[in-house]
This record gives structure tokens, sequence and C-alpha cells, in this order.
């Protein structure tokens, strides 16, 4: 087989579905790890479980460049409004990992002074159980957001309106966790 016959192939498909085999493919995340589940995230990094071989070798730590949002440990009200400008910040299509049981419920921790699940702040594509959740658990759920974005789909879609009054992402009471927890 020589250059001649492959000059002659031709491959056809939608631009959709290529666009999103390419999302798939090079998903780049941006770490927000703030306990001990940060240690199990860098672990999943490391050469055992490699998680370069799904496309996320480029931990971006700029949220301009990074379309997957890992969330892991708990969040202080202090910190989630500036958890929700790192997601503001992010383009569009973005995913969402609420990584331990700290980010996904608050964990053992049922204080004031907490988040009781990101999820009500911003839209989670994937949760991963576990105190702390092993590596191959963050595997697995690296492997549903590329299955999420092989069919286009994200959490943040159900957000984002063309009609800027439709909107929740304006309205005061999502953007301040002050609003949601007051007495």
């Amino acid at each position: 087989m020589g250059i001649s016959d492959s000059l002659n192939d031709v491959v056809t498909t939608k631009l959709s579905f290529a666009i999103n085999w390419g999302r798939a493919n090079s998903v780049w995340p941006m770490p927000f790890g703030v306990a001990c589940c940060a240690i199990e995230m860098m672990a999943a990094f490391m050469p055992k479980y490699d998680a370069s071989r799904f496309g996320s070798e480029v931990l971006k730590f700029s949220p301009r460049q990074s379309d997957l949002l890992i969330v892991s440990g708990r969040i202080s009200l202090k910190m989630m409004p500036v958890l929700q400008r790192i997601w503001e910040q992010m383009p569009e299509p973005k995913w969402c990992i609420s990584m331990g049981a700290c980010a996904s419920s608050g964990g053992v921790f049922d204080t004031y002074a907490l988040i009781q699940g990101i999820d009500q702040f911003i839209p989670v594509d994937a949760y991963m159980p576990g105190c702390p959740p092993r590596p191959e658990a963050f595997v697995d759920a690296l492997m549903a957001i590329q299955e999420k974005a092989r069919h286009g789909k994200a959490s943040s879609d159900n957000f984002v309106s063309e009609d800027a009054s439709k909107d929740p992402s304006l309205s005061p009471a999502f953007r301040s966790p002050d609003a949601y927890y007051k007495c």
C-alpha cells in the first residue's frame, strides 16, 4: 500500500460528531483540591493510573483554558463564591466532577460553615463516592465525563439560556451562598 492508494480514501462524518469526539478525547481538567481527596486526585495522574491515557494529561490552573472542574474536598461558605467565579470563567461546554463525600454531600462535616454538596451551586456531571475516593473511582468518573462529551451533553447546558432574563446564573440567589443559607 503506497501513498497513492491512501490519497483516494475519504472519511465522512457529521461535524458535531467530530467536534464531540475531539472534546471527549482532550478533556483539560482544572483541579480544585482543598482536602485529603486532592491527594487521591494527584495519585490518579501518576503513572500507575495514568489519566493521560484519557486525554486529561494537561492540568490547567487557569479556568479559561479548562473544560472540566474537579472539586475535591470540603467547601466552606467563604470559599463557595470563589469556586462559583472559577466555574463562571470556564468556557462552554464545561463539566464538573464532585470528588469525595465532602464535596458531594458535606461528608462527616455537618456544620453551618461547610457546603452540604456543591450541586446546590454548581451543576455536577459525575459524583465520586468515598472518603477519600480511590484513583480508580476518578478514572471511572473521567470516563463518564468522556461519555457525556461524546454525546454532546453537559449538566451546565440546563442553565444556559439565550434569554438573559431566564438565565438562573444571573440571579443573586444563585450566585451567593449567603442568600441560600439565611436563617
